[in-house]
């Protein structure tokens, strides 16, 4: 088995009891989306660890995942030996225009300064038709009231309508914003742990301290399944997964 990747705050991994909460938040998504890539050609825009590629792959046709970071890309091709991974920038996608029929990209544009052109590439390279995919974090939720960004490694951060505009903006057709919120045990958990287990997680690193027990184990016991993936409240939601069509 590959070491795990060091964890730089740019990316989650599995694996690691504590960023449990996290991976399971990101691998929901990945898991929501399967399905809409059966039979497709995907590229996956920023795979960082691999593990969501991987996901994808088991109903796509095919899988190319691309990071511009040299250790993750590294790493995703040993680890995933069913994904084709390739090194490249994303605002220069490393593929012919028109040859995919999917394009995923989960928890990335935020880290990006030239978001605009990131959409153009992934327009592109898609096929008349082909569907756009990404989630980011609502800036609604994530940053609450702040004109930056609260995580040092994102750039700008997006609200739903944001999102949306932007996406048009780059020529996209048919761009649709769900939410993705907790589910019922994680609301229970949330009540638990003083009204929010990620306020409660954030409190702990910022701390520096080490984790009460009770809270190590309820986040190592969340799974993908205890979020929901939902067209309501979406200005309320942890993060935003933006679909979309190349016309």
């Amino acid at each position: 088995m590959d070491p795990i990747l060091p964890l730089t705050g740019e990316r989650t991994v599995p694996g690691v009891p504590e960023e449990n909460y996290w991976f399971r938040r990101h691998e929901a998504v990945y898991a929501a989306l399967r399905d809409r890539c059966a039979g497709a050609v995907v590229l996956e825009a920023g795979c960082g660890e691999g593990y969501g590629a991987a996901i994808l792959a088991q109903a796509a046709a095919r899988v190319l995942a691309v990071d511009l970071d040299r250790a993750a890309t590294g790493h995703a091709a040993r680890r995933y030996p069913g994904v084709a991974v390739a090194r490249g920038n994303l605002v220069a996608l490393p593929v012919r225009d028109g040859a995919c029929d999917a394009v995923v990209s989960l928890q990335v544009i935020e880290h990006l300064w030239d978001q605009e052109r990131f959409l153009r590439e992934c327009l592109r390279v898609l096929r008349p038709g082909g569907a756009l995919m990404l989630s980011t974090p609502n800036r609604l939720t994530f940053s609450p009231g702040r004109e930056t960004p609260l995580n040092p490694f994102h750039t700008r951060e997006l609200s739903a309508a944001e999102v949306a505009q932007l996406v048009r903006d780059a020529g996209f057709a048919r761009v649709e914003v769900l939410g993705l919120h907790h589910g019922p045990r994680l609301r229970a958990l949330d009540t638990r742990h003083g009204g929010s287990i990620v306020d409660a997680q954030v409190a702990v690193a910022l701390a520096g301290g080490g984790w009460p027990e009770a809270l190590r184990r309820d986040v190592a016991s969340v799974t993908a399944g205890d979020f929901a993936l939902r067209p309501d409240d979406v200005d309320a939601s942890l993060d935003l997964v933006a679909f979309a069509r190349r016309p």
